[in-house]
């Protein structure tokens, strides 16, 4: 019964615990740390009363990595002249794995200075360098022992073949079509769980399939041991390899999976040589995975082999030569190729997806009756296709269609007879096709409805008829309406993004329903409430809404110089600086915006900062303190003079010349008669500087649970970069009795205010932390049994942090070429972020104005992604257009 600590490193079974734990419950104040490469860890727990908290361990940041590996290879935390653009991208290539920063660094340790020694180190780092980028699976042999331990222990030999098919063929590869291309041979549904849970694999916001650097060079090490002849192996990936397998001719008895990308062929070959005839791969007996790009072949298709997935971007051919279409196929994307036409010369009863995006040539789908299981079909960007064939509505398996970027189908009568007779349809795009003063109706069954660029209106020249009776997802991105059409039911919305709707004004009344909300880019957004009057959403995203200013349950901002005298009661003097320029920091919504003196609202309190005033700031006050607390008993007063709350001010300053973007600054009233406590960390502030205080006022609603003889305390908690010079206090009363009864009817029992229902931010009995942020992240339990005692109950306590970073992922038809245009100071840094943002994945293209300032970014990329990565060099980097294109 003794309180003990105990470390289990490098757990995988949980009998493993029964054996070392047993099944009873162990004292209260013991405490078990166990390291795991599981996820699931959970499940252990179901029979024994143990409290589990899982904190899954966070990679090292480029700050971090490149810190390590200096230390390892040069001996101090930043590199040796000379060497940091390679140890630069040796770090990044670790992806932030200490293990691998730590062997690789120390195997490239530079041990002398001198010039000579120097340059010959300087060849040898480019020397590693390129033969880690050579996709050949050329790992240090220590890293992949000790990763290859994740893979050893998969149970069974299914999975392990599902992951070196994934880390060969399929990393970024949409989940979706993943596992129907290998569950028949895989049941790889399961056996992506199976690899997530040993976290050797994840699952990106877009659904696409996702594997460190390091775990996927460990998987083509593995096949690549098979054999040195690339023939000879299972898989094979290398494009220069690959071509030269295909050129030689002789085939393979082994090959399964060949990718082929021709522009990532090294060059040096004659044009003519550049074409590969199909003979080459119809001599592969075993080969079910092609991927190929921008590969010109020549022969006969007659004996091609019975592939599962064939993935030709970039083909030549005008229409699909009959032996190419075997019956095996379960997934075709011939995007981005020369098609012109697309018929089906027989019945092919086990494909489920095609995709033919950007296919310009493109002008007629025939004979979709001979694809009966047919699941997906992206027709994104064929802009010329005219003619869809009228047997699409009778194929019962189609869940998810992508007409984006179609106008010529929509301007025939095709929409009107065929998409509303699709009654299994979960997911329809359809964005940039509607023409105006048209009708489209939707079948009953849809989920998710993208109507990007449709130009929808509030006057009506576009209706859509909702039909659906379940809940679904809505992409209306880029449309032109002021104010929400009124056809459009959020009731029936569980997701809705409304990315770059730059008229919209008005979003109300948004029903509880609703989970995840997408505002980016609503430029003339005002206001968003809600029907229950609290916010109740799960994700939120709102970035470079230059006009909101409210945010019903979350946050309300209002400029001083429309509030009237009588509105701000007794600090009606501060209406004088209602002109007064302030630098509010804090949150998203306070970016590229010139802020006055305005009034925060925020859970009831009342909030405004002044920026170096010189009168009145404290003065006005009953109780003052040149430190950072105070504390005072309540006086008698007038039995008509009812308390209606606290007045607070604080001033503060940095401490600090250099610029800094995150400031800690709480507030704290203690009520210690009573037992109640309120710590209160604004979601807005205004930057301190070392030249002048800043002063915080504050009004609490806090008058019914105040009483004569009450004990209270109040208290600023502020980075120890700040410097707080001084705090104030004074009660607030209501003379007239009518006029309490009032004020305290305006706040309804319903809502998070202080008085109201803050159930949900209770930490501690009595003990309330009034935060919707994350603010303190890793350090966030450290900081509340710093505020409230060692009592709480980290685990129960979450539900004070509402996110408001949406996870609102895209299916495959949702996933959108846009054209970014970026702003950034940092001339000097150009080419470092061209580099940067170039590695992004789905960038096409990128240009860059070097005097102005300007990046612009084209391609299937998260616009968030973008900004983080040009942030790294430019703190200043923002977003200035954004758009998509069809």
């Amino acid at each position: 019964m003794k309180s003990v600590l105990i470390v289990l490193d490098d757990i995988d079974d949980p009998d493993e615990l029964n054996t070392l734990l047993g099944a009873k419950a162990l004292p209260t104040k013991s405490k078990i740390i166990i390291t795991t490469r599981l996820l699931d860890i959970h499940a252990w727990f179901g029979s024994i009363s143990l409290g589990c908290y899982v904190h899954k361990l966070k990679l090292l940041n480029d700050l971090e990595s490149l810190e390590l590996l200096s230390w390892h290879a040069f001996g101090s935390k930043i590199p040796m002249e000379g060497f940091k653009e390679l140890a630069l991208q040796l770090a990044q290539y670790c992806g932030g794995n200490p293990l691998a920063l730590k062997v690789l660094g120390s195997s490239l340790f530079v041990y002398d200075e001198d010039p000579w020694t120097r340059n010959n180190m300087i060849g040898i780092w480019r020397s590693r360098m390129s033969s880690l980028k050579s996709l050949k699976g050329d790992l240090d042999c220590k890293i992949q022992g000790v990763l290859q331990k994740s893979f050893d222990s998969l149970p069974l030999a299914r999975h392990k073949e599902l992951f070196l098919h994934i880390a060969c063929l399929f990393v970024g590869k949409y989940e979706f079509d993943v596992v129907r291309i290998l569950e028949d041979d895989f049941y790889a549904k399961s056996g992506i769980r199976t690899l997530i849970n040993r976290s050797l694999l994840t699952i990106s916001h877009s659904n696409k399939l996702m594997m460190h650097q390091l775990l996927q060079d460990m998987g083509r090490k593995i096949v690549s041991e098979e054999s040195k002849d690339p023939a000879k192996r299972s898989r094979v990936w290398n494009d220069n390899e690959s071509y030269r397998v295909l050129r030689k001719g002789d085939g393979s008895d082994t090959i399964e999976g060949l990718a082929l990308d021709m522009q990532k062929v090294e060059q040096g070959l004659g044009s003519e040589a550049l074409a590969l005839k199909t003979s080459s791969l119809a001599r592969m007996d075993k080969l079910k995975f092609l991927q190929l790009k921008y590969v010109k072949l020549v022969g006969s298709y007659k004996n091609f082999p019975d592939l599962r997935w064939l993935c030709w971007h970039g083909c030549l051919l005008k229409a699909m030569p009959s032996g190419l279409l075997m019956s095996s196929l379960v997934a075709i994307d011939m995007s981005y190729g020369r098609l012109e036409r697309f018929e089906a010369p027989m019945v092919l009863n086990s494909l489920k997806i095609l995709h033919l995006e950007f296919c310009d040539k493109l002008l007629s789908i025939c004979n979709l009756h001979r694809l009966p299981k047919l699941e997906t079909l992206d027709l994104y960007g064929c802009r010329n296709l005219a003619h869809l064939c009228k047997s699409i509505k009778d194929l019962e398996s189609l869940a998810t269609l992508n007409l984006t970027g179609c106008p010529k189908l929509w301007k025939v009568s095709w929409s009107k007879k065929y998409v509303n007779r699709l009654e299994r349809l979960k997911a329809l795009c359809i964005g940039g096709g509607i023409p105006k003063q048209s009708l489209l109706s939707l079948p009953r069954s849809l989920i998710s409805l993208d109507l990007t660029n449709c130009k929808l209106d509030y006057n009506n020249d576009v209706h859509v008829l909702f039909q659906a009776q379940s809940l679904f997802d809505l992409y209306l991105w880029g449309n032109p309406f002021e104010y929400l059409p009124s056809y459009i039911d959020l009731k029936m919305v569980r997701k809705l993004s409304l990315y770059s709707c730059q008229n919209l004004k008005s979003l109300p009344c948004i029903p509880s329903t609703m989970e995840e909300l997408n505002i980016d880019w609503c430029k003339s957004l005002e206001r968003v409430t809600f029907q229950s009057a609290r916010f109740s959403l799960k994700a939120f995203e709102y970035n470079c809404c230059l006009k909101l200013s409210e945010i019903q349950g979350l946050f309300k901002l209002v400029s001083i110089s429309t509030l009237d005298e009588g509105d701000l009661g007794d600090m009606k003097w501060i209406k004088a600086y209602q002109d007064h320029k302030v630098d509010l920091i804090g949150d998203k919504i306070t970016k590229g915006r010139i802020w006055h003196a305005q009034i925060l609202y925020e859970y009831g309190i009342q909030s405004t900062y002044l920026q170096g005033i010189k009168d009145q700031s404290m003065t006005t006050y009953e109780y003052t303190s040149p430190s950072t607390c105070l504390s005072f008993r309540v006086p008698l007063h007038k039995e008509k003079h009812k308390i209606q709350g606290l007045n607070v001010s604080f001033l503060y300053r940095s401490s600090l010349s250099k610029d800094k973007d995150t400031w800690h600054l709480l507030a704290k009233i203690n009520n210690t008669t009573k037992g109640l406590t309120w710590i209160y960390n604004p979601v807005i502030y205004c930057k301190p500087n070392v030249y002048e205080d800043v002063v915080w006022l504050s009004h609490w609603p806090i008058g019914n649970i105040l009483d004569v003889g009450d004990e209270v305390q109040v208290v600023i908690y502020a980075d120890n970069l700040l410097i707080v010079s001084g705090c104030g206090a004074s009660l607030v009363y209501n003379g007239d009795e009518v006029e309490q009864e009032n004020c305290e009817n305006k706040t309804r029992k319903g809502e998070e205010v202080i008085g109201g229902d803050l159930s949900e931010f209770e930490v501690i009995p009595g003990g309330y932390y009034l935060c919707r942020r994350d603010f303190f992240k890793a350090k966030t339990s450290t900081w509340l049994k710093a505020l409230f005692g060692d009592n709480i109950n980290y685990i129960e306590s979450q539900g004070w942090r509402k996110t408001r970073h949406s996870n609102m992922r895209s299916t495959t038809i949702l996933t959108r070429k846009v054209m970014l245009l970026l702003g950034f100071n940092s001339k000097s840094e150009t080419d470092k972020i061209k580099n940067a943002v170039s590695r992004l994945v789905g960038v096409e293209s990128i240009s860059v104005n070097k005097q102005r300032g300007r990046l612009r970014v084209i391609g299937r990329v998260d616009p968030k992604a973008v900004v983080v990565c040009v942030g790294k060099y430019d703190t200043m980097a923002e977003i200035l257009s954004i758009s998509s294109l069809l």
